[in-house]
């Protein structure tokens, strides 16, 4: 398999696929496009109607959008352990990817990722409520998963893969999180997976003016 990505210090989106590929030791061709370049539109064109990155190829099918990548990678490469066992926790879990997937846009707005970046900012009331929410639902998941494991539900899941980006975004602005939440926090940046990608992501020298983290 073939996964396109952009620069890894800004596209929150390819760190889904990317991840839901590596933390699963699952192999994979990386192949990185600079974001907004010229060659960026014309190698996604030949796989995606879209534009936009991440894109699994695999032989002769191409598969966009991170949430239907990381449910073919579930389906065709982990037997389905991409989410939790337990009917009810595998529920849940879907239930805040697509509550993710499809929302959080004042987060995405006002903190753009930026691996590289340590930034103070003020943020908007919407952007606090979201906030909130997400510190809410890594600690009150974190204390019913306690005794499974130390991510979201017990153990690392596609769950994990969709909020690692957000965790990113807070190390990045500083934004405080409670106990639980910021302990959930502290366990993905230590997440070897992670550690790859945000050494990378330093050692890219691109430098990007379209820093708008929900189109990337």
């Amino acid at each position: 398999m073939k996964l396109i990505i952009g620069n890894k210090n800004y596209s929150s989106w390819s760190l889904r696929g990317w991840l839901a590929l590596k933390a699963f030791n699952i192999p994979f061709e990386e192949v990185k496009l600079t974001l907004f370049s010229d060659e960026f539109y014309s190698e996604l064109a030949k796989h995606s109607p879209v534009g936009k990155v991440p894109v699994l190829v695999d032989d002769d099918l191409s598969i966009w959008d991170s949430l239907a990548i990381c449910e073919y990678i579930n389906e065709h490469c982990l037997d389905g352990k991409g989410w939790p066992m337990d009917r009810s926790q595998r529920a849940k879990a879907r239930s805040i990817v697509a509550e993710m997937h499809s929302g959080l846009f004042a987060i995405r707005s006002e903190m753009p990722m930026n691996c590289r970046a340590s930034r103070t900012i003020t943020l908007s009331n919407k952007a606090q409520q979201e906030a909130q929410w997400m510190n809410e639902t890594w600690t009150q998941l974190r204390n019913e998963n306690a005794n499974k494991g130390d991510y979201l539900f017990g153990s690392f899941s596609l769950a994990d893969v969709f909020f690692a980006p957000v965790v990113f975004r807070f190390e990045t602005y500083g934004i405080e999180l409670s106990g639980a939440a910021a302990i959930y926090r502290d366990t993905m940046l230590s997440h070897p997976s992670m550690q790859e990608w945000l050494s990378d992501a330093k050692s890219e020298a691109h430098v990007i003016e379209e820093e708008v983290g929900n189109v990337v």
